[in-house]
């Protein structure tokens, strides 16, 4: 699973720390630490149904839990159940 946020959001430190509790495995990829971690998130805000309510209401969308089939979840408790 991937999972993109950023440090300077306390959502996903809370994500983190919960994959990390469970010994769930995620690539993490940091948006702010990069121009091209963040294009890449933004790729996959900008044309998936999941965002919109996110994106209504002027929030960003992180943490986003991405599986490796493409699932994406922005609920950290159903990210959990893809490891089961």
């Amino acid at each position: 699973m991937k999972l993109y946020g950023t440090h300077l959001c306390p959502d996903c430190e809370e994500a983190q720390a919960v994959l990390d509790e469970r010994q769930i495995a995620y690539d993490y990829v940091d948006i702010t630490a990069a121009t091209a971690n963040l294009k890449e998130f933004l790729r996959l805000r900008d044309r998936l149904p999941v965002f919109d309510a996110v994106k209504e209401n002027g929030m960003i969308g992180i943490p986003c839990f991405v599986r490796e089939d493409g699932a994406v979840t922005l609920d950290v408790k159903e990210a959990q159940d893809w490891d089961k």
